[in-house]
């Protein structure tokens, strides 16, 4: 009996092997056939599955390896695999040039370790004459984890080549990812392959006709993936100036792109001049001669996105068919590097978008640290998710947290409406249950097939959370639209979500509408905040109850002197799953508030005298904090005017409340009316609106704000 198990014809070498209908031939340790009588094994041919085919025409190899990278058994018969000489218990890396060792090791074992096969990678192998042979390999893991690897190879004819090239480089939208497939499809053709595009790809804009001192290349792709000399340009380097500019008058002779060929080193020396350009173009002393093909948009005039160069030994020069093939595989592929361009455009617009929402500090009652971290580098899978946070005019501090459905451009335009439109509301003094009520009822237009950013997109479900923080009081008042409970941490340590209400979320349908509560709660100093996205949160394994439980439990840890913005950075390194799904968001605030002598409050009646005790007690505070002469006058003059305002409309007590905010003053006069001041031209004769216009020429700006039992008018002044 055969002493080494036939493969299973279950098994990737079993599968593959099937395919080839050939020979199944190795070593002591390889053989399949049976012993004969002298002790000799004797190879078993199987019968072909197609009698009539030729082993001219085969391009299919397979290499079945054990867990230490040497070949236990092979199949490389065809006439194209000719010279590769692979013997049973030698090294696989036998088969590679040096230079690719370490790099398809490391392959080899990544796959045996993680079990995930390495699909359709071009790859090089050695001959033993030194030739080399180009081939599609992929690395697949056996059936039982102790059985090791099989690899298989394709060696594709050209033209066959091209379609597959093709294919593959229309894959992806990342311009690196894109270079990338071109320079690996060009290796067949060469010894090494890299690609250089103009600079203004990675900034999204379009390559248009230049002046020759200003052109400037970047490094995309390079291939094979090696160890390369000191100063060689590799990927992510720009080429020197002088490099780009002989390279682009090259491939852009007579005003017309074309390829060229650099026939030999001394040519290629020539051409390039100085020894720090041909360090930085010529990948090594073997390379002699060098194709170089431009990446041209037809139009009129064409559009030269980048330069393509395939460089050779000195023994290969290059023919014209080859050339051809060249040309052709760059002109069917140019196309694919624009619109990853165009792809990486709308990216980086929307990553701008997102991250000119983000708040950029909090103030000297609040602190602020946020974190954004999209779920892919692609574009399609930016979300819309987004934080804002900003002082409002009459002291206080809005924090907002939104999550718009979807992902991408229509994502982000809704997410960029959402969130201009919330902080306008909320600085013209509306509450945050107001505010809601109004980016609901824009959600629900924008749904509208008419609607011009909603074609084809659609917002409703989107959710949003808004507090409003209040620095005299300490209170916070919070409205949500479907988000997700934010979580408050008070300065003792304890952590947990607060009680919101449930909501359907923004734009539900009229009969699911429910009102939007307002929750007021307490926030005394060095407590803290946190509002975040479900990216945040949600995991496979876990309920998103238990998400939100672990991100309390991460923050009741934090210290009232921890680094706001490293605490936000950790509580993401803790939480974010390790393959996001979903866009990543966190908002924390640490409130701080006013000291307790920088505030007063006085409550008056209604009455007459109200104006007259107002200033005795607002001038009696002022000689107190020592603020200079004019503010002295003016101020107790400017709470007289609101005063008497209050006085003439409302019906119920006068709050009256003095804020020092650094360099300024804020007044707030508070009353039961519903009547909203407004500024209005007058005749000469008219008392009527006279104490809004005095108002408005002694402070640097004022407004209105609504609360439960009536309004506030405030008004700024500058110390």
């Amino acid at each position: 009996m055969d002493s080494t198990p036939s493969p299973s014809p279950s098994s990737p070498f079993g599968l593959v092997s099937s395919a080839l209908g050939r020979y199944t031939r190795g070593g002591p340790a390889a053989a399949t056939g049976p012993t004969n009588p002298q002790g000799d094994r004797t190879t078993r041919q199987r019968v072909p599955d197609n009698p009539a085919a030729d082993s001219q025409d085969q391009i299919l190899g397979v290499v079945n390896l054990d867990r230490d990278l040497r070949i236990t058994r092979c199949n490389l018969d065809a006439a194209v695999f000719a010279g590769l000489g692979p013997v049973a218990g030698r090294p696989f890396a036998d088969l590679l040039p040096p230079g690719d060792v370490p790099t398809v090791t490391r392959r080899l074992r990544q796959v045996l370790e993680i079990g995930e096969a390495h699909v359709a990678r071009i790859q090089r192998l050695r001959r033993g004459d030194g030739s080399e042979l180009v081939v599609s390999m992929s690395i697949l893991p056996a059936a039982a984890p102790d059985e090791g690897l099989t690899v298989s190879l394709i060696a594709m004819a050209k033209r066959l080549h091209l379609y597959a090239a093709e294919t593959a480089i229309g894959t992806s939208l990342d311009i690196g990812e894109t270079a990338q497939s071109l320079a690996e499809s060009l290796l067949a053709w060469g010894d090494v392959a890299a690609v250089d595009l103009d600079f203004a790809m990675w900034t999204g804009e379009g390559v248009t006709a230049q002046a020759q001192g200003r052109i400037r290349l970047r490094r995309a792709a390079l291939v094979p993936d090696r160890v390369w000399p000191e100063g060689y340009v590799t990927p992510g380097d720009e080429l020197p100036s002088d490099a780009s500019r002989l390279l682009s008058q090259a491939v852009r002779r007579d005003d017309a792109p074309q390829a060229i060929v650099i026939p030999d080193r001394e040519a290629v020396e020539r051409l390039l001049g100085t020894p720090r350009v041909i360090r930085a173009l010529v990948p090594g002393d073997r390379s002699a001669s060098v194709a170089c093909i431009p990446l041209v948009l037809d139009g009129a005039p064409p559009v030269v996105l980048g330069v393509a160069e395939v460089w050779r030994r000195p023994d290969c020069p290059f023919h014209d068919s080859e050339l051809f093939d060249l040309q052709e595989l760059v002109a069917r592929t140019a196309h694919h590097v624009d619109l990853a361009r165009q792809h990486h455009r709308e990216h980086t617009q929307v990553l701008a978008l997102q991250r000119r929402l983000l708040p950029r500090t909090g103030g000297h009652t609040i602190e602020i640290a946020s974190v954004y971290q999209p779920a892919t580098p692609d574009s399609a899978g930016v979300g819309g998710d987004w934080v804002n946070s900003f002082p409002l005019p009459d002291g206080r501090t809005a924090l907002v947290v939104g999550d718009v459905v979807g992902h991408g451009l229509g994502a982000a335009a809704t997410m960029g409406q959402l969130s201009m439109e919330a902080r306008a509301l909320l600085s013209a003094g509306l509450a945050p249950d107001e505010v809601l009520e109004h980016l609901d009822e824009t959600v629900t237009l924008l749904d509208d097939a008419d609607a011009g950013l909603a074609a084809g997109y659609s917002a409703l479900g989107s959710t949003c959370c808004i507090a409003l923080y209040d620095p005299v009081s300490h209170h916070v008042a919070l409205s949500s639209a479907g988000h997700l409970p934010p979580v408050l941490v008070l300065p003792h340590g304890h952590a947990s979500p607060l009680p919101v209400s449930p909501h359907p979320g923004l734009g539900a349908e009229f009969a699911l509408r429910e009102p939007f509560d307002v929750y007021t709660f307490g926030a005394p100093p060095d407590s803290l905040i946190a509002l975040y996205t479900d990216g945040l949160v949600e995991d496979p394994a876990l309920s998103i109850d238990e998400g939100i439980s672990r991100l309390a439990d991460t923050l009741s840890t934090v210290h009232p002197w921890d680094a706001l913005q490293q605490t936000a950075r950790h509580v993401v390194a803790a939480l974010a799953p390790v393959r996001q799904r979903d866009d990543v968001t966190l908002l924390l605030a640490r409130m701080i508030g006013y000291r307790k002598g920088d505030t007063a409050t006085w409550r008056l009646p209604a009455r007459d005298d109200a104006p007259a005790r107002a200033r005795t007690h607002v001038s009696a505070l002022l000689r107190q904090w020592h603020t200079r002469g004019a503010t002295q006058d003016d101020v107790p003059l400017l709470v007289s005017e609101l005063v008497t305002n209050a006085v003439r409309f409302a019906t119920g007590p006068i709050t009256i409340r003095l804020i020092r905010a650094g360099p300024r003053l804020l007044c707030e006069v508070g009353d039961t009316g519903n009547g909203r001041p407004r500024l209005r031209r007058g005749g000469l004769l008219d008392d009527d609106g006279r104490g809004l216009h005095v108002v408005h020429r002694l402070t640097t700006r004022w407004g209105v704000r609504w609360t439960d039992t009536g309004k506030v008018v405030w008004a700024e002044v500058a110390r």
